[in-house]
């Protein structure tokens, strides 16, 4: 017989298989920023579509048209997103979209879990149905709030349903909504309520605690019914007081009168019953102390502190004197001269005045000052604070005065100001502030005494709290006086160990006295033989320097897990940071610059840009500026400027176009001069009289200082490196790096020639990395200097780099 043929195909079963979604990291950061920018554009365009969207109604048809223009703020792209979600879609509620395609960004970027964010697109997408259903009621009078979907809907259900009916079942959503995604039941909102009326019973019970109330005991019928329907026992207060532990039940209390927490006198003990009365008895707890254990470099700082003590910055000029306030002139028509007659007289003027304008005064106060008398005066109820204000001028006629300004009302008071120049002002010494209490005690990084206010108090600030001052002012009226009071009240305060200057005068005579003091505060570029800055082309190198130094001490705070540099130096006054690994003290680096405007006018960018990189991230490291013009227009303090610089003293400018530039508002330009000055640190404007330093004061300060032991030269900041700067210095092989060939592998790898890189990389500093560049440059294998772009790699793999260096050899 033949055999049966067994051999049948192999029918296997294959099982379909989802298509693999999983995304590489790359995939994910790119998948995810572009659903997160995604989201955020729509949620611009819809906000802007709530103002421009009427005034782009005309343009939907016409986006195609590159001529076309559009007011919404992502143009076109905007006009149509906004028109296909908000007015075609959902209107409103289409807001929910953005937030969800953000949401899914930051999901997608932090490999979160995807099925909840699946859960929050359903619940999303139910949320925006049901809202532009609810909105389209109202789409008669708002279009946009249901958009055309929640038209169509709304107008479908009350076809077949009516409006009621069309309520009742956008309710029913909302209850089957928050049943199943919070859980919610009918008990959890009867023990809302529930919960409600005992803490409303609470609240009521407690406003009649401190009332003692007598209940009668003989109660009526009716009353006693009620009483024991509701379960009003005596037990329950008895309870508050004593501790009850009964074996039987209790027999039934005749009612007694109720009092407010009666204290308990006598404990009776019966058979059925027995009460335990709690006494508080004092148990002395003895308190074990365990030591936090330490970690290894703890261990290691704290035997350094205590075999060697505390790091002293100021060690190495230990004998450094201080210069002492008899440097200082003292004037003598210093302190305040009441003139009880111009007191008088200027109070009847201004009450007359303000009565010819049928405005009435309560009350007014005088507070003299140095330069300055401010008159509080409280109007009658009803007059309007705008009417006194526009009577400035006036007052001013009726004084004969140089020019007041009318403060409406003062800050924290229920008054309004009127600052009055005294006829005879007196001189705010330089002497006086720096021996004032205020300055001697203050325990600021920086503390700038800056001269006195209207109520003859010192008037001190922290330049590390500020973090940068700004001053304005026109010719004459007290700018550079006020620079040299600056560093003045500095000088009096801090060791050369814990500040530096740098001292930018484009005029070259203001501050050339402060030369005396080179070796002691001041900082320089290793190349530069004044410490004095005059010539424009090396502040550019200064700031640029300045912006190296800064990186490098972030650098130094991220090593050390330091968020600024008052913790960086504790921690190295405290041993607990290697030298050997390129920590040191750091001092405070003040920048300041006399003229800022003629800096502008000859380098603008150049200048401009590396300041305002300055301002807005050297604050944490310790380097802060001061600048000083006295042209405060606009493309001069620009806004990037202003931005930065919180803290501002304007001086007696001509125009309030002026004032407004360097204040954000008048009064500046009703002072007097001379020193007067409003200072303001983002809030408030505060009238001080400038102290006065003059030259010769400064000169003895300086001769001083200078005359006493200094380190060996300036503070040396980072070396910068120009667009000038050639590389034909280092074209021998001999003379190479030995991180030469390192620093060539670095380059390569990476295609990317710069200084930053083999700071990073091979853990040097920024004069190793740029001459690195520079014989990289002069072998061949990096490009010429470009600018700000990194520079051209000229060398394409790590075998042509070989081949490269043995065709050298």
């Amino acid at each position: 017989m033949a055999k049966k043929n067994n051999n049948k195909p192999n029918h296997t079963k294959t099982k379909f298989k989802m298509p693999s979604f999983k995304l590489s990291s790359q995939q994910k950061l790119i998948f995810g920023s572009f659903l997160a920018i995604l989201g955020i554009m729509l949620f611009v365009a819809f906000i802007s579509f709530l103002f421009t969207g009427d005034a782009d109604q005309s343009t939907i048809t016409q986006l195609t048209n590159r001529n076309v223009k559009t007011q919404n703020w992502l143009s076109k792209a905007g006009v149509w997103l906004s028109n296909f979600f908000i007015e075609r879609g959902f209107g409103v509620a289409s807001f929910i979209f953005a937030g969800l395609f953000f949401l899914s960004g930051i999901y997608v970027l932090m490999n979160l879990s995807k099925a909840k964010l699946r859960k929050h697109w359903f619940w999303g997408i139910l949320i925006v149905i049901w809202l532009s259903t609810l909105f389209g009621f109202f789409s008669n009078t708002f279009d946009l709030l249901g958009g055309t979907i929640g038209f169509e809907v709304n107008s479908y259900l009350q076809d077949y349903l009516g409006k009621t009916g069309t309520i009742l079942l956008l309710l029913f959503g909302l209850i089957t909504y928050l049943a199943i995604r919070f859980k919610v039941t009918f008990e959890s909102i009867a023990a809302l309520f529930k919960s409600a009326k005992s803490d409303f019973k609470e609240e009521f019970s407690k406003s009649n605690e401190d009332t003692i109330v007598p209940v009668d005991n003989n109660l009526s019928d009716e009353a006693e019914a009620f009483k024991t329907a509701f379960d009003l026992s005596t037990e329950k207060e008895a309870a508050k007081e004593t501790t009850t532990i009964s074996s039987t039940p209790e027999p039934k209390v005749d009612s007694t009168p109720l009092e407010v927490n009666p204290p308990v006198k006598s404990v009776e003990k019966s058979d059925l019953e027995m009460t335990v009365e709690v006494e508080e008895e004092s148990i002395e707890m003895e308190v074990e102390e365990v030591p936090e254990e330490l970690s290894e470099t703890d261990n290691l700082s704290n035997k350094l502190v205590a075999d060697f003590g505390q790091f002293d910055p100021t060690l190495e000029l230990s004998q450094f004197k201080f210069p002492p306030l008899d440097l200082l002139k003292k004037y003598d028509s210093e302190g305040i001269t009441i003139n009880q007659e111009e007191l008088e007289e200027n109070k009847n003027r201004i009450v007359d005045t303000l009565k010819n304008y049928n405005i009435g005064i309560a009350s007014i106060k005088a507070t003299i000052g140095p330069t300055v008398t401010l008159y509080e005066i409280v109007p009658d109820a009803g007059i309007r604070i705008s009417k006194i204000k526009n009577l400035e001028d006036d007052i001013a006629l009726s004084l004969s005065a140089l020019g007041i300004r009318i403060i409406a009302p003062i800050p924290g008071k229920g008054t309004i100001g009127i600052e009055v120049p005294n006829k005879n002002s007196t001189i705010v010494s330089m002497r006086s502030v720096i021996a004032s209490k205020k300055f001697q005690s203050s325990d600021m990084q920086l503390p700038i005494a800056l001269g006195k206010t209207i109520s003859n108090e010192t008037f001190v600030v922290d330049l590390a709290k500020m973090p940068h001052l700004l001053m304005a002012g026109a010719t004459g009226q007290g700018k550079s006086v006020g620079l040299n009071a600056v560093l003045t009240s500095l000088l009096y305060k801090k060791h050369p160990a814990e500040v530096k200057f740098i001292l930018v005068d484009p005029k070259k005579v203001e501050l050339t006295l402060f030369n005396k003091i080179e070796r002691h505060y001041l900082a320089k570029l290793p190349d530069s033989e004044d410490a004095i800055i005059t010539d424009n082309t090396k502040v550019i190198n200064t700031l640029n320097s300045l912006c190296i130094e800064m990186d490098n001490r972030y650098e130094l705070l991220k090593n050390a897990m330091c968020r600024n540099i008052a913790e960086y130096n504790v921690k190295f006054k405290d041993r607990k940071l290697n030298p050997n690994d390129g920590h040191q003290y750091l001092p405070y680096i003040v920048l300041v610059v006399d003229e800022f405007a003629d800096l502008i006018m000859t380098a603008g960018k150049e200048v401009e840009t590396p300041i305002a990189r300055l301002a807005q991230l050297a604050r944490a490291i310790g380097i802060h500026l001061i600048i000083a013009t006295q042209r405060p227009s606009v493309n001069v303090i620009t806004g990037i400027i202003k931005a930065n610089f919180p803290a501002r003293i304007a001086f007696r400018v001509t125009s309030k176009i002026d004032s407004r530039t360097i204040l954000d508002g008048s009064g500046a330009d009703q002072l007097i001069g001379r020193g007067d000055m409003l200072y303001t640190q983002g809030n408030d404007l505060i009238r001080v009289q400038c102290a006065f330093v003059d030259t010769p004061e400064v000169e003895k300060i300086t001769d001083y200082i200078g005359s006493q032991k200094a380190y060996p030269e300036a503070y040396m900041l980072p070396e910068f490196v120009g667009e000038e700067s050639g590389t034909s210095l280092d074209i021998d092989i001999a003379d190479r790096d030995k991180l030469f060939k390192e620093a060539a592998i670095v380059i390569v790898t990476a295609q990317q020639g710069s200084a930053s890189l083999l700071q990073r990389k091979l853990k040097l500093g920024y004069n190793r990395a740029g001459r690195l560049i520079d014989q990289l440059e002069a072998a061949g294998i990096v490009g010429p200097f470009e600018g700000s772009k990194a520079r051209q790699v000229l060398i394409t793999d790590l075998t042509a780099l070989d081949n490269h260096l043995e065709n050298e050899i």
